[in-house]
C-alpha cells in the first residue's frame, strides 16, 4: 500500500500540513531543523504508535498545543488516523480511527500500514548492543509470523513470574513450575526467530548483490538464541541455578537472543566503511520489507532520512538500482537536491517537495 494524502497537525514544528504523496517515490528537501525528519516521524508514528527519534511521546507535541494528529488516506481508500491528547505534561488519551471506526490498539493500525525507516541513527543496530538488533528482528516477526505477538506476550508474562521467584529467592515447586514453562516458551520463541532469520538471510542475499556486490557472498547473519546452542535450556539453567538466584533474574532464555552481522567471520562494523554499512542497513531493511509484503500482501512504506549522510555518488547510484526494484512507496529526505540527483528516475514517477519552517510545498523542476 501507499499513502495518498497525508495530514499532520501540531507535531513538532509542523503546525498544519496536508499533502498528496506520489505512490512510488517522494523527495523531501530542506535544511536541518526545517521539518523534513518530523514528516517522516509522523508517518512512522502512524504505523508504530511511537517515534524513532524520542522515547517520550510528549516531545512530538508542538509548543503550547494540547494535541497532535496524524492521518492518512491510502491508495486502497483506507482512512486512518491517530490523535494524541495531552493534559499538562502527561498524555491523557489516544484516539485511533480506521475508516471512521474507533480502535483501541496500535496493532490494528500496524496491520494496515507497515513502515520501515533508515536514519543516521540506524547505525545503533551495529553499535547499540543486542537490544537494537532484537527490536529490528522482532519488528519483522510481528508482521511476518502472526503468532509471534501472542507468543511473546505469554513469554514476557512467564519471564516476569520467574524473575520474581529468583528475586525473592523462591525455590522448590514454584520455581520449578515457572522454569518449566519458561523453557517451553523460550523454545517456541527461539524456533520462530530462527525460522525468520533464515528467511531474512535468503532475501538479504538478493539485495546485497544490488547494493554491495563486491562482498555480498561473504556476509552472513549469525543467530544466537539466548543460550548455548549445544545444550538444552534445561541443562543450562540447572548449571547456573545458583548464579541466577544470586543475581535475581533470568540470565539465559529467549530474552537474551542476538544476531550478529559477519563478513568473512568477523563483525561487519570493523570491516566496512560507514557508507558500506549504510548500504548494508538499507539492504537489510529492503529485505525485511519484501518479507512483510509477501506475507501481509501489504507493500511497506520505506522512509530514508538524510540520504546524503555517509553515501557518496557511487553508493547513491547503487541505492537507486535497489529503489527501482523494491516496488513500494519510498520517501527520501535530503538537505539539498544535489544529494538526490542519482536517485531521481528518468520517468516522472515521483514528486519532490521543499520544507521550510514546517511548511511543505511542491518543487518545480
Amino acid at each position: 500500500m501507499s499513502i495518498g494524502k497525508l495530514i499532520i497537525q501540531d507535531l513538532r514544528n509542523i503546525e498544519s500540513v496536508s499533502v498528496e504523496l506520489h505512490s512510488d517515490l517522494n523527495f523531501i528537501i530542506g535544511d536541518n531543523g526545517s521539518g523534513k525528519s518530523s514528516l517522516l516521524e509522523a508517518i512512522f508514528y502512524l504505523g508504530h504508535g511511537k517515534s524513532f527519534r524520542s522515547s517520550k511521546v510528549e516531545n512530538l507535541l508542538q509548543h503550547n498545543k494540547a494535541s497532535f494528529t496524524v492521518s492518512a488516506k491510502t491508495n486502497k481508500d483506507c482512512q486512518m488516523g491517530v490523535r494524541k491528547i495531552f493534559h499538562g505534561q502527561s498524555a491523557a488519551n489516544t484516539e485511533i480511527r480506521i475508516n471512521g471506526e474507533k480502535q483501541t490498539k496500535f496493532s490494528v493500525l500496524a496491520k494496515n500500514i507497515a513502515v520501515q525507516v533508515i536514519t543516521p541513527e540506524s547505525f545503533k543496530i551495529f553499535f547499540g548492543g543486542p537490544k537494537q538488533r532484537r527490536r529490528f528482528i522482532d519488528l519483522g516477526l510481528f508482521h511476518v509470523k502472526h503468532s509471534f505477538s501472542d507468543h511473546w506476550k505469554e513469554f514476557s508474562r512467564i519471564l516476569k513470574q520467574r524473575n520474581a521467584c529468583l528475586r525473592s529467592k523462591t525455590s522448590g515447586s514454584t520455581l520449578t513450575y515457572w522454569t518449566d514453562v519458561f523453557i517451553d516458551s523460550s523454545q517456541v520463541i527461539a524456533d520462530l526467530r530462527a525460522g525468520y532469520v533464515e528467511e531474512l538471510t535468503n532475501e538479504l542475499s538478493y539485495w546485497l548483490k544490488i547494493m554491495l556486490p563486491s562482498v555480498s557472498n561473504e556476509i552472513v547473519i549469525q543467530y544466537l538464541q539466548g543460550w548455548n546452542s549445544k545444550k538444552s535450556l534445561f541443562d543450562v539453567l540447572q548449571q547456573y541455578k545458583e548464579k541466577e538466584l544470586s543475581y535475581g533474574y533470568s540470565l539465559f532464555g529467549a530474552q537474551k537472543f542476538d544476531v550478529r552481522f559477519l563478513l568473512n567471520g568477523a563483525s561487519i562494523d570493523n570491516q566496512l566503511s560507514r557508507g558500506q554499512q549504510k548500504l548494508f542497513l538499507l539492504a537489510l531493511t529492503f529485505a525485511q520489507a519484501k518479507l512483510i509484503e509477501r506475507v501481509n500482501l501489504v507493500k511497506p512504506i520505506l522512509l530514508i532520512d538524510d540520504v546524503g549522510a555517509e553515501l557518496d555518488i557511487h553508493s547513491r547510484a547503487l541505492l537507486n538500482n535497489a529503489i527501482a526494484e523494491i516496488e513500494c512507496q519510498v520517501i527520501v529526505t535530503a538537505i539539498d537536491k544535489a544529494a538526490v540527483e542519482q536517485l531521481v528516475p528518468q520517468k516522472e514517477n515521483y514528486k519532490m517537495f521543499h520544507v521550510k519552517h514546517g511548511k511543505l510545498s511542491v518543487m518545480s523542476e
